[in-house]
Protein backbone atom coordinates (compact mmCIF):
# COMPACT_ATOMS: atom_id res chain seq x y z
CA UNK A 1 0.00 0.00 0.00
CA UNK A 2 2.92 2.34 0.62
CA UNK A 3 4.06 1.99 -2.99
CA UNK A 4 1.00 3.93 -4.24
CA UNK A 5 2.24 6.95 -2.29
CA UNK A 6 5.60 6.69 -4.07
CA UNK A 7 3.95 7.35 -7.44
CA UNK A 8 2.42 10.52 -6.07
CA UNK A 9 5.80 11.67 -4.81
CA UNK A 10 7.20 11.55 -8.34
CA UNK A 11 4.60 14.09 -9.46
CA UNK A 12 4.82 16.20 -6.31
CA UNK A 13 8.28 17.78 -6.89
CA UNK A 14 7.17 19.30 -10.21
CA UNK A 15 4.03 20.72 -8.61
CA UNK A 16 6.05 22.11 -5.74
CA UNK A 17 8.37 23.88 -8.16
CA UNK A 18 5.45 25.47 -9.99
CA UNK A 19 3.33 26.23 -6.94
CA UNK A 20 6.02 26.75 -4.31
CA UNK A 21 4.72 29.10 -1.65
CA UNK A 22 7.28 31.60 -0.43
CA UNK A 23 6.48 33.29 2.86
CA UNK A 24 8.53 36.12 4.23
CA UNK A 25 8.63 39.76 5.23
CA UNK A 26 8.20 42.66 2.84
CA UNK A 27 9.27 46.23 3.41
CA UNK A 28 7.44 48.52 0.99
CA UNK A 29 7.70 52.27 0.54
CA UNK A 30 4.45 53.89 -0.64
CA UNK A 31 5.45 56.98 -2.59
CA UNK A 32 3.20 60.06 -2.81
CA UNK A 33 2.90 59.62 -6.61
CA UNK A 34 1.15 56.23 -6.11
CA UNK A 35 4.18 54.06 -6.96
CA UNK A 36 5.67 51.51 -4.60
CA UNK A 37 9.19 50.23 -4.09
CA UNK A 38 10.60 47.71 -1.69
CA UNK A 39 11.82 44.18 -1.14
CA UNK A 40 10.70 40.72 -0.04
CA UNK A 41 12.95 38.58 2.15
CA UNK A 42 12.51 34.90 3.01
CA UNK A 43 14.73 33.42 5.70
CA UNK A 44 16.57 31.10 6.30
CA UNK A 45 16.79 30.53 2.52
CA UNK A 46 18.11 34.10 2.06
CA UNK A 47 15.75 34.73 -0.86
CA UNK A 48 15.44 38.43 -1.68
CA UNK A 49 13.23 39.90 -4.40
CA UNK A 50 12.83 43.49 -5.45
CA UNK A 51 9.30 44.89 -5.54
CA UNK A 52 8.38 47.79 -7.81
CA UNK A 53 4.88 48.90 -8.62
CA UNK A 54 3.08 51.55 -10.57
CA UNK A 55 -0.52 52.54 -10.11
CA UNK A 56 -2.73 51.83 -13.12
CA UNK A 57 -5.22 54.47 -14.22
CA UNK A 58 -8.90 53.55 -14.21
CA UNK A 59 -10.64 53.96 -17.59
CA UNK A 60 -13.87 55.12 -15.94
CA UNK A 61 -15.04 55.92 -12.45
CA UNK A 62 -14.34 53.00 -10.14
CA UNK A 63 -17.15 51.99 -7.84
CA UNK A 64 -15.00 50.05 -5.38
CA UNK A 65 -14.15 53.00 -3.16
CA UNK A 66 -11.40 55.55 -2.79
CA UNK A 67 -8.97 53.14 -1.20
CA UNK A 68 -9.11 50.65 -4.11
CA UNK A 69 -6.53 50.79 -6.89
CA UNK A 70 -4.73 48.43 -9.22
CA UNK A 71 -0.96 48.16 -9.15
CA UNK A 72 1.28 46.61 -11.78
CA UNK A 73 3.72 44.87 -9.44
CA UNK A 74 7.07 43.80 -10.86
CA UNK A 75 8.94 41.20 -8.82
CA UNK A 76 12.67 41.03 -9.55
CA UNK A 77 14.88 38.05 -8.73
CA UNK A 78 18.18 39.68 -7.79
CA UNK A 79 20.12 36.45 -8.45
CA UNK A 80 19.05 36.01 -12.07
CA UNK A 81 18.09 39.60 -12.88
CA UNK A 82 14.79 38.32 -14.30
CA UNK A 83 11.44 39.93 -13.60
CA UNK A 84 7.83 38.86 -13.44
CA UNK A 85 4.88 41.26 -13.47
CA UNK A 86 1.45 40.74 -11.99
CA UNK A 87 -1.52 43.06 -11.49
CA UNK A 88 -2.68 43.23 -7.87
CA UNK A 89 -5.37 45.17 -6.10
CA UNK A 90 -4.26 47.52 -3.37
CA UNK A 91 -6.61 48.53 -0.56
CA UNK A 92 -5.97 50.89 2.27
CA UNK A 93 -4.30 54.26 2.13
CA UNK A 94 -1.18 54.28 4.28
CA UNK A 95 -1.57 50.75 5.65
CA UNK A 96 -1.79 48.82 2.39
CA UNK A 97 -3.02 45.32 1.60
CA UNK A 98 -2.15 43.69 -1.74
CA UNK A 99 -4.00 40.71 -3.16
CA UNK A 100 -4.62 39.16 -6.55
CA UNK A 101 -7.66 40.48 -8.34
CA UNK A 102 -10.72 38.42 -9.20
CA UNK A 103 -11.75 40.62 -12.13
CA UNK A 104 -10.80 44.03 -13.44
CA UNK A 105 -14.01 45.44 -14.87
CA UNK A 106 -13.91 49.17 -15.60
CA UNK A 107 -10.23 49.29 -16.45
CA UNK A 108 -8.59 49.77 -19.84
CA UNK A 109 -8.67 46.70 -22.11
CA UNK A 110 -4.92 46.06 -21.93
CA UNK A 111 -5.03 46.15 -18.13
CA UNK A 112 -7.97 43.72 -18.05
CA UNK A 113 -6.11 41.39 -20.44
CA UNK A 114 -2.96 41.52 -18.32
CA UNK A 115 -4.93 40.92 -15.12
CA UNK A 116 -6.78 37.95 -16.59
CA UNK A 117 -3.74 36.47 -18.32
CA UNK A 118 -2.95 32.96 -17.21
CA UNK A 119 0.61 31.69 -17.42
CA UNK A 120 -0.42 28.26 -18.65
CA UNK A 121 -1.72 26.42 -15.61
CA UNK A 122 0.47 28.58 -13.42
CA UNK A 123 -0.92 31.74 -11.85
CA UNK A 124 1.13 34.12 -9.77
CA UNK A 125 -0.32 34.64 -6.29
CA UNK A 126 0.54 37.69 -4.16
CA UNK A 127 -0.68 38.52 -0.67
CA UNK A 128 0.61 41.29 1.61
CA UNK A 129 -0.80 42.73 4.82
CA UNK A 130 0.75 45.76 6.51
CA UNK A 131 1.59 44.96 10.14
CA UNK A 132 3.86 47.92 10.90
CA UNK A 133 3.33 51.40 9.50
CA UNK A 134 6.13 53.94 9.60
CA UNK A 135 5.55 57.58 8.71
CA UNK A 136 7.45 60.84 8.83
CA UNK A 137 10.71 60.57 10.83
CA UNK A 138 10.46 56.79 11.45
CA UNK A 139 9.79 56.17 7.74
CA UNK A 140 12.67 58.39 6.68
CA UNK A 141 15.08 56.58 9.05
CA UNK A 142 13.95 53.19 7.68
CA UNK A 143 14.31 54.39 4.10
CA UNK A 144 17.79 55.85 4.67
CA UNK A 145 18.90 52.53 6.18
CA UNK A 146 17.26 50.03 3.79
CA UNK A 147 16.25 51.99 0.64
CA UNK A 148 18.62 54.99 0.42
CA UNK A 149 17.70 55.87 -3.18
CA UNK A 150 14.19 56.76 -1.94
CA UNK A 151 15.37 59.13 0.81
CA UNK A 152 13.70 62.52 0.86
CA UNK A 153 10.66 61.46 -1.19
CA UNK A 154 8.22 61.66 1.77
CA UNK A 155 7.23 57.99 1.51
CA UNK A 156 5.30 55.92 4.04
CA UNK A 157 6.74 52.49 4.87
CA UNK A 158 4.67 49.32 5.26
CA UNK A 159 6.25 46.22 6.80
CA UNK A 160 4.41 42.92 6.98
CA UNK A 161 4.05 39.31 5.96
CA UNK A 162 4.04 38.57 2.24
CA UNK A 163 3.17 35.34 0.46
CA UNK A 164 4.19 34.62 -3.12
CA UNK A 165 3.60 31.59 -5.30
CA UNK A 166 3.60 30.76 -8.98
CA UNK A 167 6.80 32.68 -9.65
CA UNK A 168 8.83 31.17 -12.46
CA UNK A 169 11.96 33.16 -13.16
CA UNK A 170 13.52 30.18 -14.96
CA UNK A 171 10.93 30.07 -17.74
CA UNK A 172 11.79 31.66 -21.06
CA UNK A 173 10.50 35.20 -21.40
CA UNK A 174 7.24 35.21 -23.31
CA UNK A 175 5.71 38.30 -24.96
Amino acid sequence: MEEGGGGEEQVKPNREKMEELKEGVASIALLPCGSISGHFIQLPQSICYGLHGTELACDRECSRGEDYRLIKLTITDYNSGKEQAVVVECRGHDAARFHNIDHADGWEKDIVAMAEQKHGKQKTFVSFECETLKAEKAAEEHIRKFMPKLAGLDAVVNIGQMRLSGLDFEADDKP
